[in-house]
């Protein structure tokens, strides 16, 4: 089996990513790049015909390269190399750099929704209001000061809690159009639970929904106990607003630019934001039907 095969430099080395491609019968040319060129060398590999492009990498790394092969007969393999992984966990890709090659070698193809907003992709989630402002601090932190991404974003949550505030936003989607306070806006790329146990996690990628989740306006000890609500599994209807089957969300805003967080990673847009869903335009290596059941029976 041949393939392109990007790797985000900073996430592994060359030796022991050919090691374990080599092992699962994959060949290739291992490339080590940028992280904020990973969608560049993708789409290069996309327009010269390849048909598989591994990628090495976390969240950031595999939503950049999904927005180069969405929508293309190229298929994705996926080595999860960063710090959470939710994209790979969700598909059931392991951990462990030789299981997941040798998952692409031997998996199946498979469709799955991709999300996007204002025409940028992402493969798990978007928020708008406190959670983008803690990832802001967070990186100036790492930057800065070197700390770990845990420490820096601990200490970015109790800052921005001190500066606790709601935002104006109008909503547009299938249920109509409406104004909420809310310190939090959710958009997931399909259904994420909320509570535990699996709170964070996905059922499916191949539902063709978006998530939305509103929280209500509250104030800084409401909004901790909302969350510790969640985390329990004993969430109120008062804590959080779930919109249903929505497939295209717009978000409004006064202010001339929104701080938004996508698969982790912030940026600043102009309102409106048009969120919407890409059904099955992602071809992505998995677990075989076979493999798939033996793992989940272990399970049990």
């Amino acid at each position: 089996m041949e393939a392109a095969i990007v790797i985000n430099r900073g996430k592994a080395d060359r030796a022991s990513v050919e090691e374990a491609l080599r092992t699962a019968g994959i060949g290739g040319e291992v490339e080590l790049v940028a992280g904020d060129r990973i969608e560049e060398r993708v789409r290069s590999h996309v327009e010269g015909g390849a048909r598989l492009i591994i990628v090495g990498g976390g969240d950031g790394s595999v939503g950049a390269a999904a927005s180069a092969l969405a929508g293309s007969d190229a298929t994705l393999g996926i080595l999860p190399l960063g710090t959470l992984n939710h994209f790979a966990r969700d598909l059931g890709i392991p951990a462990d750099l030789g299981k997941a090659a040798a998952l692409i070698a031997k998996g199946r193809e498979r469709a799955v929704d991709v999300a996007q907003v204002n025409g940028r992709t992402f493969v798990n989630n978007s928020a708008i209001g406190l959670y983008p402002l803690m990832v802001v601090d967070r990186e100036n932190q790492q930057h800065r000061l070197g700390r770990s991404k845990r420490l820096a974003m601990l200490v970015a949550s109790f800052r921005t809690l001190a500066k606790f505030h709601d935002d104006r936003l109008t909503l547009t989607s299938n249920e109509g159009r409406s104004s909420v306070d809310t310190p939090l806006l959710f958009v997931g790329n399909n259904e994420y639970r909320v509570a535990m146990p699996g709170a964070g996690s996905r059922e499916a990628l191949d539902d063709g929904h978006l998530c939305v989740l509103v929280m209500r306006k509250k104030g800084v000890p409401g909004f901790l106990a909302a969350t510790a609500r969640a985390l329990i599994g004993l969430a109120r209807e008062d804590d959080m607003v779930r919109i249903d089957d929505v497939e295209r969300l717009r978000v409004d805003s006064s202010r001339a630019s929104l701080t938004v967080s996508i698969d982790g990673e912030t940026c600043r847009m102009k309102p409106p934001l048009d969120y919407r869903i890409r059904k099955g335009a992602l071809r992505v290596r998995v677990a075989a039907p076979k493999e798939a059941t033996r793992r989940s029976g272990s399970k049990l």
